[in-house]
């Protein structure tokens, strides 16, 4: 049985995380797809993403109410979330950790970090049903 491609959502629009991510997601054989809204957010949390990223900086979303729904839902509190943010904007980081967020790092952290956050999430999980088969 062939590997699932493990899938990432990023909400964002800036163009040069954007590029990163996704040059960094082709070495680790991952899925990108970035949205731009909180709808279009959950509705593609349906699709089981190991992780999504959230550009806290990107202000046309309310980041913390959305990592509060998904932390809340049963069907997805358990995908990560990953937060990057300007490091002098310590409230929002705040807000985000306290909503849930799995990880807020300043956004230099974030972009010198990738290959091993994507490492991580790049692993392949083999369920028990696996082991015991």
């Amino acid at each position: 049985m062939p590997a699932q491609v493990k899938k990432i959502l990023a909400v964002m629009t800036d163009l040069f995380f954007s590029v990163k991510i996704s040059d960094t997601a082709k070495k680790f054989a991952m899925q990108v797809e970035f949205v731009k809204d909180g709808e279009t957010l959950m509705e593609k949390l349906k699709d089981k993403p190991s992780v999504v990223f959230f550009d806290l900086n990107y202000d046309a979303v309310d980041h913390v109410s959305l990592i509060e729904k998904i932390k809340a839902d049963p069907a997805t509190k358990r995908i990560s979330t990953v937060g990057f943010v300007s490091h002098v904007n310590t409230d929002l980081k705040i807000k985000a950790q306290n909503a849930g967020c799995d990880m807020v790092v300043a956004r230099s952290v974030f972009a010198t970090n990738l290959p091993v956050i994507l490492k991580r999430h790049a692993t392949i999980t083999v369920s028990q049903s696996t082991l015991n088969a």
